[in-house]
Order: C-alpha cells, then sequence, then structure tokens
C-alpha cells in the first residue's frame, strides 16, 4: 500500500503545470527554521513525514516519542499570501522509569495547527528574503502527543543567498507555549541559524543550529539542537528528506530523526 501511494504521488508530481514551466515550489521541511517563501495562488503545497521518532535518555527514566503522518498543507491565497492547515494523525509516546521498570505508554492524535504566512520582501535573482508567520493550535488531540490547550506565536524568517549554491538563514520566533500541565501558557522563544549548500540542481545539504528559552512554570529549560539534513527532488514538484538532530546540553533531547517529503498540485 505505501508503494503505491508514494507511486500516485510521484506520478502527480511529475505532471506539468497548465501555467508555467517551473513552478514556485519551496518546501520549509527538512529545514528546522521557518521559511518566506509562499505557495502561488490557487496551489496547494502538502507536506508530510513518513516517520518523526525522538528520544529523550534522562537519569530517572528513556522517552520515546514516534509520530507518523504529521501532515501539513499550504494554500496560496495572495501574490505574497498563504494559510496552513497542519494535524498529526497518530503518536506514541513510550516512557520507561529506570529504577522500577515500570513502562507507561499513550497512543494518539495531535493537535491541528492554522497559520497565515506573508512574504516581505525578496524576489528571484535577489539575495535577501524576508517573511512574517503567524500561528494558532487547536488543542484536539491527547497529551503527551496534543498539547492539552491552546498555543500561539510567531515566526520571522530571513535569508540571504552568499552565491548561487550556498545560503545563510535565520528564524527568530515567540510563543505563547502551552503549559507542560496542560492548562494555561508561557513565553517561549528560540532563534535557529542554518545552511544550505545545493549540492546539485536535485539535491540540496543543511547544516542548522538552534537555540530555545522554554519558560514553562514546572521548570524553566534551554534546548540547544544541532541537525543536518537533505533533501532531494526527482521532479520539479515532489521531494524526500531525511533529517538527524542532536541535542547538546542535558535538557535537549538526545536525537530526533526525521523522513518525509512535500508534493506541490
Amino acid at each position: 500500500m505505501k508503494t503505491l501511494f508514494f507511486g500516485v504521488l510521484l506520478m502527480a508530481a511529475a505532471t506539468p503545470a497548465m501555467a508555467q514551466d517551473e513552478p514556485r515550489f519551496c518546501p520549509t521541511r527538512p529545514s528546522l527554521g521557518g521559511s518566506s517563501c509562499t505557495t502561488e495562488p490557487g496551489q496547494v503545497h502538502f507536506e508530510f513525514s513518513t516517520l518523526d521518532w525522538q528520544r529523550d535518555d534522562r537519569s530517572d527514566q528513556r522517552d520515546d516519542r514516534i509520530v507518523a503522518a504529521d501532515l501539513l498543507a499550504r494554500i496560496g491565497v495572495g501574490k505574497d499570501t498563504e494559510v496552513q492547515f497542519g494535524w498529526t494523525a497518530f503518536g506514541h509516546d513510550r516512557t520507561r522509569d529506570k529504577t522500577t521498570g515500570q513502562i507507561d505508554q499513550v497512543d494518539g492524535t495531535g493537535d491541528i495547527s492554522f497559520a497565515v504566512r506573508e512574504h516581505l520582501t525578496g524576489e528571484k535573482g535577489k539575495p535577501f528574503s524576508a517573511g512574517i508567520q503567524a500561528f494558532v493550535t487547536v488543542p484536539t488531540g491527547r497529551y503527551p502527543v496534543g498539547a492539552g490547550t491552546w498555543s500561539a506565536g510567531g515566526i520571522i524568517p530571513v535569508q540571504y543567498n552568499l552565491t548561487e549554491k550556498l545560503a545563510v538563514d535565520f528564524t527568530a520566533e515567540a510563543d505563547a507555549a502551552a503549559n507542560q500541565s496542560g492548562a494555561g501558557r508561557h513565553l517561549a522563544y528560540s532563534g535557529i541559524g542554518g545552511l544550505r549548500y545545493k549540492l546539485t540542481d536535485d539535491v540540496s545539504l543543511y547544516q542548522e543550529l538552534s537555540v530555545e528559552r522554554d519558560n514553562d512554570p514546572s521548570g524553566h529549560e534551554t534546548h540547544l539542537l544541532a541537525a543536518s539534513s537533505i533533501a532531494w527532488r526527482p521532479t520539479k514538484r515532489f521531494q524526500i528528506d531525511l533529517l538527524g538532530a542532536f541535542g547538546l546540553n542535558r535538557d535537549t533531547p538526545d536525537v530526533r530523526v526525521i523522513s518525509g517529503g512535500a508534493i506541490l498540485f
């Protein structure tokens, strides 16, 4: 069934555009940061994770989280504007107490998110681009797969192309993040810096460093994360990608691996 599903996606992605030969295809994934690029009016940009696994190994417990079918639809509604709808179709959380050996497991769906992205500046052939994105998350999932209460935030991504192949980018984000208790919100903010290198016209490599401050009432933490990823585009409308991330301090989950892709209709 999976082979058939991806075969259909690949054939759909290979269908030539009626209006133009070079569609604006700019997936946000596999980058940790944001993007100022928006989907063209009348087109739908679909991004998906086939598998998202994260492990957090601490002195007293080990937590493994698996997410499958993390879905995002991006719909162009204006020359520089798109709306987004996201949903996590399935999540599995497994926690093992290292002292007692007790295992707790939770399966469920995640929350639904709504976002609006606006491309502020930047044109094809120009080195600098910037945008802004606002989002809100509705608590439709079960904790810990879902947050348990609504959250909201804003993202400002900027990028500068050093050469035709090499670009640097930075994403600033501030959130009214859901408390771990599932009631109320707190301030969380982050900065993500990255490098993108086009190995070929079809393959791009990414290297990123993320710093996040999370002021949850249950305990304030600073998360430091390094990530490497690769994206391959077999057609002008289809992408397959893979990301690996590693925690650089004790408050950050140890490892995370995400596979998935994107398609433009």
